[in-house]
């Protein structure tokens, strides 16, 4: 039966019982000592004889408060859960093995970082999400380019993403408006992050708050605080200012630029990747999502003083407008030649090539004929059954939890 893993080691259910228990224990003997002095025999005492009695029973009640409180500690998380009783050791269990799940780095944004999110979060609670703030398009780019602030349409995907999926919280925050003068086509959970932010005085701060809200288990942080803008040179020799527009230039990239080129990383970020048992990057747009990441100094440099393995998660279409053409090393080479031959051990790749049926959504990246050199390819299924440009998230989180166990 589940509830028997209420009797598993670290669960802190039987630790709190035990504590009450004997709390219990020395009030009765307490209640012991009234009636032992009341009924049958009176010592003669230097203090009053109810004195002994009166002590236990507070060290009783004392010992009894932390013990509910305790217990109170461990099972706030399930209240408002459809947790049945039969569940509640199966539940506690779960999120302790979380809780003692490997630390992991995933570095990116769009919609890309939040389906790995999605599949991580099932087996690890140190989990933390370095996103990009060069985001210029959408209610994203309007928010920034009328507030000043730090796009909040990425930030947003990854704390639903990392959220506990048992309320309609996070279907609000993806609720996007669509009429109202200077409300149509924003997201709630945008406001919701603005708001915040002016509330806070902070950006940072507005998403743990923000993450609160959600019940997020994880960490959500920027690669920087900068007002970060893009830049590209295409193929042609043109060159292109901001990030929509180089998407939408639909060419391709030679040569991407960050502005301001020494922007400062967030420290918090880099303490995560110096920290971390595994460093991913990606899966998302290559030169829009992953690279203006690991551009910022302080992050490309933590990356390579980290001792985790580092895994690019390549993805499985191709994007008009960034990786036309792109089989699995030209994605490494454009990283590489960006950052650093070593900023990666190893790439995983999908091997389940499937059609995508769009032509504007790519085509699926092609298996390299000759593998790269000091770097090791993993191919595994990758691929979402519904949605043939996208990962899988278990299916990708499991691929990533079998590199950690075998190293």
């Amino acid at each position: 039966m589940t509830i028997f893993r209420l009797l598993y080691p670290g669960i802190k259910i039987k630790r709190w019982l035990l504590l009450g228990s004997i709390g219990i224990g020395i009030c009765a003997i307490g209640a012991a000592y009234f009636i032992r002095k009341i009924f049958l025999v009176k010592f003669p005492d230097f203090l009053p004889w109810y004195t002994e009695g009166i002590l236990l029973l507070l060290i009783g009640i004392l010992i009894i408060f932390f013990a509910l409180k305790g217990l109170f500690n461990t099972l706030s998380p399930l209240f408002g859960k459809d947790v049945t009783i039969g569940k509640i050791g199966e539940t506690l269990y779960d999120r302790l093995a979380k809780d003692k799940g490997p630390k992991i780095v995933a570095i990116g944004g769009g919609t890309g970082l939040s389906v790995l999110l999605k599949g991580l979060k099932k087996h690890s609670n140190n989990l933390t999400a370095i996103i990009g703030v060069s985001d210029d398009g959408g209610s994203s780019g309007r928010l920034r380019r009328e507030l000043g602030i730090i796009p909040p349409g990425d930030f947003r995907n990854c704390i639903v993403a990392l959220s506990d999926e048992g309320s309609r919280l996070p279907e609000l925050f993806q609720y996007r408006f669509s009429e109202g003068t200077g409300l149509k086509d924003h997201s709630f959970g945008n406001l919701f992050i603005v708001a915040m932010s002016n509330l806070t005085g902070n950006f940072v701060e507005a998403l743990s708050e923000s993450s609160k809200v959600l019940a997020v288990q994880g960490q959500i942080a920027p690669a920087t605080t900068d007002n970060l803008k893009l830049s590209a040179k295409l193929s042609n020799g043109k060159m292109i200012e901001g990030e929509s527009n180089i998407t939408s230039e639909r060419g391709i990239v030679s040569k991407l630029y960050i502005h301001p080129k020494d922007a400062e990383a967030y420290i918090p970020a880099v303490n995560a990747i110096l920290d971390a048992d595994l460093i991913v990057l990606g899966p998302g747009s290559l030169y829009t999502s992953i690279l203006p990441n690991l551009m910022v100094p302080g992050i490309h440099d933590a990356i390579l003083k980290a001792n985790a393995k580092k895994v690019y998660v390549c993805n499985v279409a191709t994007e008009i407008g960034e990786t036309q053409g792109f089989n699995v090393s030209d994605h490494v080479e454009a990283l590489q030649s960006h950052t650093s031959k070593k900023i990666l051990d190893c790439v995983i790749a999908n091997n389940n090539i499937t059609e995508t049926g769009d032509e504007f959504e790519g085509e699926a990246v092609p298996t390299n004929a000759n593998p790269l050199e000091e770097i090791t390819i993993i191919y595994d299924d990758l691929i979402d059954s519904n949605h043939a440009v996208r990962h899988d998230s278990d299916k990708l989180a499991e691929s990533l939890l079998r590199i950690i166990h075998e190293s």
